[in-house]
This record gives C-alpha cells, structure tokens and sequence, in this order.
C-alpha cells in the first residue's frame, strides 16, 4: 500500500469519525437505532458503504477480565440532578475489554502508544475465517495453509496489514466465568480451564517473511488475545510486537467485515508509557 492511498484512507477515516455532527450521526447513530445493530449505512463517505463497530460494549458487568488483570469498576462521580451535569469514574488497566496492545506490552524498549504514529492505527484488514475449524477444536492454531488458501481465493495480503482471525468465540462474551460452564474462557466449549484458538508461531513467521506484518500492522481476533490458548508464553503475541506493530483483541462483529478490502481504524486514548488501551475499533467496509 502506498503512502499517498494510506492518506487518502486516513483522510477518509477522519472524515468518517470526527467530520461533524450530521455525518456522524448518520454513519454510527440513524441506522444503528433504526436497525437496532452495530452497524451504520455509510453512503455519504465516499469509498465505502458501512461503518462497523468492531468493539464490545465497556460495561463491567458484561467484561470479561484476563486472568489476573486489574478489575474493571464505575462508579457515578457526578449526576445532572445535584452537580448539572452526569460523569462517570472508570478504573481499568489498558488491556480490558476490547483493546489494542502497543510494542512495549511486552519488550523493554520499545515503543509504546506515545511513539506510534497515526498511521499505525489505520491498516488495511485481512480477515481468516477459521470457524470451521474451531467447531472441530477448541485450540485450534491458525496455520500457513490457511494462510495460503486465502491469498488463492481472494489474492495477495496487502502489506502492514491488520490479520484478524474470525473464530466465532465473541458469541459467549458476556456469558460469566463459572468453570464447567461454556463461556467466553473456553469459546462455549464447556471445558475446564482456558481455551481458544489462535495463530501458530509458523502462521506469524510466516506473515512477517511475507512483509504482511512490516513496519506495521497488527494481529487481531474475537477472543482475549492472538495466541492460542495452550501457549503460555505467548510466543505469538512477542513475534508481533516489534518496530510499531500492535494487536487488536476481544474484537466484536468480525463476521461483519468482509475477507478483503475493509479497513481498520483503532481509536481511543494513547496514555503516556502506554501499553495500550482499552479502544473503539471501527471497520470501514467498501
């Protein structure tokens, strides 16, 4: 991808996102409330034809927590009866719900969100269906095969992309955390511990020889993270977070974007040293 079609789709995302009141009450308010679903009719942006939400609701009691991870609270600060107007006091760390995660997440020296340039939260989307293959096993490692029959189907990945894995795991994201139980821990198995499916560490080498994850782009996938859930090194996760390369994890709505062609764009606050952040991810679909 060239630099000059990156500005044009950055340019096109921002018009998408921050052009005004009555474009973005049509892409993301009218036709979500019209239709009752994430999704906004984009026909005033030129390019493409809707506008997808690719993030869970942040809502404490629907949030799944890593295991470990600060818990996630809220509390009312202020209300418009007794202070004129509402606020909200949120305490999370940077990777609740569905967030994206910078370099130094994982390596002394990095770069962390401060250091990152815009353009590294606008890339290209490519989305693997795997799941078939998760319905046979829970575990499942996304291969180079898979891979391979891909890029025959719909043609090569564009470089610094963002690969996102479409697991079908979302669906129990606000099911709870009993053990025994299916819920979003095993991918609505029902078995005891953590499961879910991920990348395979030759998938991920694989991905960076082909220059698909460059100087930038990330790994993405609707489950806690890209790395499946028998490593627990998190090998994957460690492969991707080099240069300026991020991940994208408890995505939602990912059957909503098509193979090829959309575009991501990763928004929310950059902290000082940040590691990430919790984030609303927006697909634009052509």
């Amino acid at each position: 991808m060239s630099g000059r079609a990156r500005r044009i789709v950055a340019a096109l995302a921002g018009a998408a996102l921050f052009g005004g009141g009555a474009l973005t009450a049509t892409l993301l308010g009218e036709a979500a409330r019209a239709s009752g679903t994430p999704t906004g009719d984009a026909g005033v942006l030129p390019g493409f034809s809707k506008v997808v939400f690719l993030s869970h609701l942040n809502d404490p009691k629907t949030t799944p927590g890593f295991p470990g991870d600060p818990a996630f609270v809220t509390s009312v600060a202020f209300t418009v009866p007794q202070d004129g107007y509402y606020l909200q006091y949120v305490k999370e760390g940077e990777h609740t719900g569905t967030h994206w995660g910078a370099p130094c997440h994982f390596h002394v020296g990095a770069a962390c969100a401060g250091q990152l340039d815009p353009s590294d939260l606008i890339l290209p989307a490519v989305v693997i269906d795997i799941r078939s293959q998760v319905a046979k096993d829970v575990d499942y490692q996304a291969t180079v095969a898979d891979l391979k029959a891909w890029e025959a189907r719909y043609g090569p990945m564009p470089k610094d992309a963002a690969v996102i894995l479409l697991t079908g795991c979302s669906r129990w994201w606000a099911d709870g955390h009993t053990p025994g139980t299916p819920n979003y821990y095993n991918c609505g198995t029902g078995k005891r511990g953590f499961h879910q499916p991920g990348f395979s560490l030759r998938a991920v080498k694989w991905l960076i020889r082909q220059g698909v994850l460059g100087e930038r782009g990330a790994l993405g996938t609707d489950t806690f993270g890209p790395d499946p859930g028998t490593d627990e090194r998190f090998r994957e996760s460690s492969l991707v977070f080099h240069r300026h390369r991020i991940d994208l994890e408890n995505l939602a709505h990912v059957a909503a974007l098509p193979p090829s062609g959309a575009w991501i764009v990763v928004g929310g606050p950059r902290n000082s040293h940040g590691s990430g952040s919790p984030a609303t991810i927006y697909g634009l679909i052509p």
